[in-house]
């Protein structure tokens, strides 16, 4: 099963990463040049040769792996490519950047892999794949890019957290940490819709990204609506947490909260097989909280009419103090021809960013 967060380990000692700081031995830089490109994208620095040999299928097969089980297909990255003279000339500071070289002066019997960041920007990301020949290059791409793969993603969603906890939302910060006993990164501009005992919806500002058409001169706002749903009930046992069990009451709790301005619809969760929700554990960032992540579709349901939906990405965990299982559930929805890739990195930051209050 492709998956976001598989746990991904360099194969005995053929390859290696080995961070450098350019300067500092910080794994952020606190100020300097804003990174370039856009959120999901992966700048591939190599001759054309390389870039049009088998490499490149390693390249598109363990780097520009899927968010499932969402429909349309939600890549982690796509990949661009520019040659060393070209990326020369241009603009060095996109956020994610990975050098393919091959160097007769390489003295190791294998390539190397090795991870810089903060090299030309603030937050960048680099890495280099070296080897002396061809087949070294291979070799490392063949078994390495995997553990790339994840260095990428984790740097990916580590700078929206980063850039949601300096964003101004104290009031609804201070809120939620009152009602649920948590704390959260969330957007600049995000405010609270819906206030309830056991259920806040949060909507987050709307984002435009054109979609321009080809040939009339026009383009669509294709707007991007998005927020989180945070909800909370009593904890009893671990059989909770069985996907089956947590949809269930998912469905629940949008049900009576989460109504269509279509009277008599509501949110549920779409269960077509080729969309069924998707589970596994997962770690938060500061804290560790161990919890269960959910990614699925949502639809709005209830008659048999035509309704909108979109896509979910949901933490449950338990509150050691308040003995509450708590759901923090993120909702994308966006026109089927804009990309989806932004938006879910910024529910997996938040989903990240989670902080049990002291």
């Amino acid at each position: 099963m492709r998956y976001l967060f598989s746990a991904l380990l360099l194969i005995g000692s053929f390859l290696f990463f080995q961070q450098c700081g350019e300067g500092t031995s910080k794994r952020f830089r606190s100020s300097g040049p804003s990174v370039t490109g856009n959120v999901g994208e992966i700048l591939v620095i190599c001759e054309q040769g390389i870039w049009d040999s088998e490499i490149k299928n390693y390249l598109d097969t363990n780097l520009t792996q899927f968010i499932m089980p969402y429909f349309p297909d939600v890549a982690t990255f796509e990949l661009v490519h520019r040659t060393p003279s070209h990326f020369e000339q241009g603009v060095k500071r996109f956020r994610n950047t990975l050098f393919v070289t091959i160097d007769p002066n390489h003295k190791k019997d294998k390539a190397d892999i090795n991870k810089r960041v903060g090299v030309w920007a603030t937050d960048q990301l680099v890495v280099d794949i070296i080897g002396k020949d061809y087949n070294q290059v291979l070799e490392a791409c063949k078994l390495g890019l995997k553990a790339v793969h994840a260095e990428f993603d984790f740097m990916e969603w580590k700078r929206i957290l980063k850039q949601f906890k300096s964003d101004e939302n104290h009031h609804v910060q201070t809120d939620i940490k009152k009602n649920f006993g948590i704390d959260l990164a969330l957007p600049e501009g995000a405010r609270i819709v819906t206030k309830r005992t056991n259920f806040y919806r949060v909507e987050f500002p709307v984002s435009a990204r054109p979609i321009e058409f080809v040939g009339s001169g026009t383009q669509d706002a294709g707007s991007i609506l998005s927020g989180i749903m945070i909800y909370q009930y009593d904890y009893t046992d671990s059989s909770q947490f069985a996907l089956e069990n947590l949809l269930m009451a998912r469905d629940t709790m949008l049900k009576y909260n989460v109504p269509h301005e279509t009277d008599g619809l509501f949110m549920g969760t779409q269960y077509a097989e080729m969309v069924y929700p998707e589970g596994n554990e997962m770690t938060t960032y500061k804290s560790n909280i161990s919890g269960y992540e959910m990614r699925g579709m949502y639809v709005f349901t209830g008659k048999k009419v035509h309704s909108t939906g979109g896509a979910f990405w949901a933490f449950h965990f338990v509150h050691p103090k308040k003995k509450k299982l708590i759901c923090v559930s993120g909702y994308v929805d966006a026109p089927a021809t804009a990309s989806w890739t932004h938006p879910l990195r910024e529910l997996q930051a938040v989903l990240k960013s989670v902080e049990l209050v002291k």
